[in-house]
């Protein structure tokens, strides 16, 4: 059976922070940190997405992790009318770059469209067998 936690977060810059966290903690107490980094960028670059593009002002987004077997699955689900933003980043712009960051680090990537807002959800094989230095 899939294990599932889910966090709520106020539409803030410091949300991102938290989010980064809870993450963190999440994927600690499951005992998968052998792609905590990519997880945790990841899960920055979503917050900060749904932040500029898609949670209105008086909203919250919400985290959601999964741990099924060896796949993990972040999501970020906000409740906005704007569509997942999907054309390559320019390079000669100074943002844009997140979600092509988040694909390159990602085994897969998705967006779930909703009635209201959508959820951009990556997942990421884990083997639990591999151990972080500094980590128990």
């Amino acid at each position: 059976m899939p294990l599932s936690r889910q966090r709520r977060f106020p539409r803030s810059r410091a949300s991102v922070r938290a989010a980064r966290t809870f993450v963190h903690q999440v994927l600690t107490d499951w005992g998968r940190v052998d792609r905590l980094d990519d997880i945790k960028l990841c899960a920055s670059e979503l917050a900060t997405n749904a932040l500029l593009h898609g949670v209105p002002p008086g909203r919250q987004y919400c985290v959601t992790l999964t741990l099924d077997g060896p796949l993990i699955r972040l999501s970020v689900r906000d409740t906005g009318d704007r569509p997942a933003p999907s054309p390559p980043p320019n390079p000669d712009a100074c943002s844009g770059r997140g979600l092509h960051l988040v694909r390159e680090l990602a085994d897969d990537l998705g967006v779930t469209e909703h009635a209201i807002g959508k959820t951009v959800w990556v997942a990421f094989k884990s083997d639990k067998s591999e151990s972080r230095p500094g980590t128990f």
